[in-house]
């Protein structure tokens, strides 16, 4: 029997083991193969229920995968999240795709305020790009969500790729297979091919997408970085570090020893410094509260999953110690925490950000 694989995230598909990789009921395969249509029990039950199982690939599976690519002359188009760039690359990228060419997508973009300009993003995501050793040959902004710029991204492939496959990468959570969906029903008219959603680890082997001359477009597997605040939270809370909709950035009047709360999941104190404005850009719908200094750490132990949240149920067991990391500001500076937002500081100033263990916090010069 043809060897068949999901469309959805590209696992073999088998019939033997529910806890597998790939795994749909022979009844269910029967009517996929009426269709054409082939989609794992797991891929089925995400796209209708949105419900997702654990899968068993590890780090080094998916960091395997995109080895593989390295062996091949294509291009590459790897596709970072404009809202957390750092939480987006992909370590040692032109080591594992062999120096091969390659095209920069920040997605996202319809999430930053509409005031920042087009020119000023690229420009300062191809400086961030060259500071991590990638050198690409274009960069281009789009959102896969809204379909900005799809058109002009189709163009860039077809000419810079001369004939050779294309291998789309990213990390998880970036959008890389919405914004593949968002090529081929440009391309092709054709809706949600390839299994998408706000989990990290959506898809599990790379996913072949012929071209019109013979060559192929392949969706890869996303490489997970631990760092990302989605890592840690229920899919009931990944809305508030997934942004759909343009953030609105608050400004807050501080001084010294006073104290912000991003819900449960990260703080920022101003430890010394003049009276001045910080700037957050999060999620809108994430509450902020501000507090003194003095008495911060139990404000926090008090209202954790109840004021504060998300955590939110469950998670709040589980849910990472907030670590402490000290900066001293003396310019104009956005200090990142990882999949969450960032916020930006004049100085002269001594500041903390608090971050869960594991996630994240990178100082950068400003994007806004």
């Amino acid at each position: 029997m043809e060897k068949l694989f999901c469309i959805g995230c590209g696992a073999s598909i088998q019939t033997q083991d529910p806890e597998g990789l790939g795994y749909t009921p022979k009844s269910a395969l029967e009517k996929n193969l009426e269709t054409g249509e082939i989609y794992c029990q797991r891929c089925f039950r995400l796209r209708h229920y949105n419900d997702i199982a654990d899968v068993s690939l590890t780090d080094d599976d998916f960091l395997h995968l995109l080895q593989e690519v390295g062996k091949e002359d294509a291009l590459i188009v790897n596709v970072v999240d404009i809202f957390d760039f750092s939480g987006s690359v992909i370590p040692g990228l032109a080591r594992l795709t062999g120096g091969n060419d390659l095209l920069l997508v920040g997605n996202k973009k319809d999430i930053l305020p509409k005031s920042v300009k087009t020119a000023k993003v690229t420009n300062w995501l191809r400086e961030r790009a060259h500071e991590v050793g990638l050198r690409p040959l274009e960069v281009i902004l789009t959102s896969a969500k809204s379909k900005l710029a799809i058109k002009e991204l189709i163009a860039s492939i077809d000419r810079l790729r001369k004939g050779r496959d294309v291998y789309v990468v990213g990390v998880t959570n970036v959008g890389k297979s919405t914004l593949i969906n968002a090529i081929i029903q440009e391309l092709t008219g054709d809706k949600d091919v390839i299994t998408t959603s706000r989990f990290p680890g959506t898809t599990l082997d790379k996913i072949e997408i012929p071209l019109d001359d013979g060559s192929f477009l392949y969706d890869t597997p996303g490489i997970v970085h631990r760092d990302q605040m989605a890592h840690y939270l229920s899919a009931k809370s990944l809305q508030y570090v997934s942004p759909k909709k343009e953030i609105k950035p608050k400004t807050y009047q501080l001084q010294a020893e006073q104290t912000l709360f991003f819900g449960g999941l990260a703080r920022f104190d101003v430890l010394s410094g003049p009276k001045q404005g910080y700037t957050a850009y999060i999620d809108n719908q994430l509450k902020i509260h501000r507090t003194k200094l003095e008495g911060a750490d139990l404000f926090y132990d008090k209202h954790k999953g109840s004021l504060l949240t998300p955590p939110n149920g469950k998670e709040k067991a589980t849910f990472p110690d907030l670590v402490k990391h000290t900066y001293r500001i003396s310019q104009k500076t956005d200090l990142v925490i990882s999949g969450l937002g960032w916020i930006r500081a004049t100085g002269p100033c001594q500041v903390a950000v608090w971050a869960p263990k594991g996630v994240g916090v990178s100082l950068r010069s400003p994007l806004i």
